[in-house]
């Protein structure tokens, strides 16, 4: 135990960046042991599963200490760097341990980053069902339950699996994740502190083999255990092993249970988008779209706005616990985007109320900050439908599966150049097939159908986006 006389040490947690998540990994640290800090100064930057965030220290200091190295996954909540900041007379009448063992009392400035919020919730956790007290602390009649339970005055707790009628301890996330797996957390054996199943616990459920079969009654000898195989080998020269975290493990986690909880519907359409390329060429040439970005989506992104505007119900979501359908009189239009860190899909606020030019402009900030890999969670959050665009590798179709909590994504395509009956003769045109994915729990086969022929027709007659405005 270590005391300074003139300083005392702020451990500084790792914040929840980004509205429910529960980990972020540390990608790089800007600061060393010995360095000193200024209240607002960026220390770190971390990956959460939507997006990369710099992390600001919220107080002046010296480092102490880097709790975790590179590479690290860490739980929100977990103290990441310790700070030596000046304390004056009330400091050093204090004592600072090296290791904090406790946590630290609630103070009136939480690390948090601008605009998130912070847990009030007591860092005591209510006591596990059917655990029990030390025997000084039991009352009789808990004495003379343990007694007719066979657990004695004082049995101690064993650390294995919950016993049968013990609800599991672990946090929602984890017990979504279980779900999704198929993991019943009642066979899980608890790593966490206090019990608690951690993500680790239900990866390794998964993993494990099976069970073998039950031991024989005592009367029968029982089998003998099978010797355990042994580990998997892998030719490292032959095999590369990425480890999925950060955004590609969110968009993986995420898909899964978009694909098993939203029954997807998928339509078909190819249409002759010689007109409208001929528009782009026209805009590029505007002085009202200089510097602005002007290719295909961006008449495409204003087709399907058109289309909503039309068809207003497809802009909506499911809500499971009220057993409603949310119908949006907002379009937050999603466009997915692939980074080095994987794919994303950040979306364009109240994207139905913007002109083409503003449209454009919003399309051309959204690929470039993706791009640069600074796209905030908070931009990709509250999408209402999306635009995927797999023409852009040469791809002619898909089958997009929809983006968790929207109600339709839109897969625009390559387009080419191929031989279209056009005016009652085969003329080379600039042609391209559209996919469109719904959820059928609140759009229809009619609704959907209705959508994607609007964004058909805008696109074959790019006049439209006019007469039907």
């Amino acid at each position: 135990m270590t005391t300074m006389t003139d300083s005392s040490v702020r451990e500084f947690k790792m914040p929840d960046v980004g509205e429910g998540l529960t980990e972020a990994e540390i990608l790089k640290w800007y600061v060393q042991p010995g360095d000193t800090v200024t209240d607002g100064q960026v220390v770190c930057e971390v990956e959460t599963a939507k997006a990369a965030v710099e992390l600001p220290i919220p107080y002046d200091g010296v480092v102490r200490e880097l709790h975790f190295p590179e590479g690290t996954t860490v739980d929100v909540g977990t103290s990441i760097i310790a700070v030596a900041v000046g304390g004056g007379a009330a400091a050093a009448a204090e004592p600072v341990q090296e290791a904090v063992a406790e946590e630290p009392k609630p103070e009136g400035r939480q690390p948090v980053l601008v605009g998130y919020g912070v847990s009030t919730s007591s860092t005591k956790r209510r006591p596990r069902k059917g655990a029990e007290a030390p025997a000084a602390a039991q009352t009789p009649a808990a004495a003379i339950q343990a007694e007719l339970n066979g657990h004695g005055p004082a049995a101690p707790a064993a650390p294995a699996a919950p016993v049968s009628g013990d609800r599991p301890l672990a946090k929602p996330p984890v017990r979504k994740l279980a779900k999704d797996l198929g993991v019943d957390l009642a066979t899980v054996v608890p790593s966490g502190p206090d019990g608690i199943i951690t993500r680790e616990d239900v990866h390794a459920a998964v993993a494990a083999p099976e069970p073998v079969q039950a031991a024989a009654p005592r009367s029968e000898p029982a089998a003998p255990a099978p010797s355990p195989s042994a580990p998997a080998s892998y030719d490292t020269t032959r095999e590369t092993r990425v480890p999925v975290k950060g955004v590609r493990k969110a968009t993986a986690a995420a898909m899964v249970g978009s694909a098993f909880t939203a029954p997807h519907v998928t339509e078909f359409v190819t249409v002759d988008v010689t007109r409208t390329m001929k528009l782009v060429e026209e805009l590029k040439q505007d002085k009202e779209y200089t510097g602005l970005r002007v290719n295909p989506l961006l008449l495409i992104a204003k087709a399907l706005l058109v289309a909503i505007r039309r068809n207003p119900d497809i802009n909506a979501s499911w809500d499971e616990a009220a057993q409603e359908i949310v119908v949006k009189h907002y379009v937050n239009l999603g466009i997915a985007a692939a980074t080095p860190r994987g794919l994303i899909v950040p979306n364009i606020k109240d994207a139905h109320a913007q002109t083409l030019p503003q449209l454009a402009a919003s399309l051309g900030e959204l690929v470039s900050t993706a791009r640069e890999g600074k796209t905030s969670p908070a931009a990709m959050q509250g999408g209402t439908v999306t635009i995927t665009n797999v023409g852009v590798f040469g791809v002619d179709t898909g089958t997009p599966i929809l983006n968790p909590g929207e109600s339709a994504i839109l897969a625009v395509g390559a387009i080419k150049l191929q031989p279209w009956v056009h005016k009652g003769k085969v003329k080379p045109r600039q042609v391209t097939t559209l996919a469109l994915s719904f959820d059928h729990r609140l759009v229809d086969g009619e609704l959907g159908s209705k959508v994607l022929a609007d964004v058909a027709a805008v696109l074959e007659q790019p006049k439209r986006l006019i007469s039907w405005a």
